[in-house]
């Protein structure tokens, strides 16, 4: 089910570049009434906070002081990230067992204070957090007017994930 929703999320993410790299880096970096200012930088905060889990779940440490960069970069780069993280949980979710699955993750949220979710309970985390900003980027892009591509997992589940299951079977 982890692999599942990883590469949902991945899906997802490649639908949600492809209508920002058709509506142009202008209105993707374009200053909105937003808590992320633009869609590129929304999108950035996702990959940040997909970083900032990924070093938890590797124990490994960050320098991030909030959840986002200061930088404000071209669409296409934050894809090229996005693209290259999305792989990495895809891999890591084929890898984990499901004793891995359950184990206990500890860490320090960039706001202050501890945190503690199992390795699970993460990776439903970052496919929530997806989720919740690709919509944010939704409505920006429909206010824009430009129509997104549909990222819903029930037409990723018809879509995408059977016919995906069915080339490696």
């Amino acid at each position: 089910m982890l692999k599942k929703l990883m590469t949902y999320k991945a899906w997802a993410n490649d639908l949600t570049f492809a209508s920002v790299t058709k509506m142009g880096e202008a209105e993707a970096t374009k200053h909105r009434t937003t808590r992320w200012e633009s869609i590129a930088y929304t999108l950035s905060h996702v990959w940040v906070v997909d970083d900032l889990f990924r070093r938890h779940l590797e124990g490994r440490t960050h320098s991030y002081t909030f959840r986002n960069i200061p930088e404000r970069l071209p669409a296409s780069e934050i894809y090229a990230r996005q693209r290259e993280i999305d792989a990495w949980y895809i891999g890591y979710a084929q890898r984990l067992s499901e004793a891995e699955a359950a184990q206990t993750v500890e860490f320090e949220y960039v706001g202050g204070g501890s945190g503690a979710m199992t390795r699970a309970e993460i990776l439903l985390h970052i496919v929530n957090h997806g989720t919740y900003h690709r919509g944010l980027v939704s409505d920006m892009m429909y206010q824009i007017p430009i129509t997104p591509l549909t990222n819903d997992l029930t037409v990723f589940l018809r879509d995408h994930w059977s016919t995906q299951q069915e080339t490696h079977s």
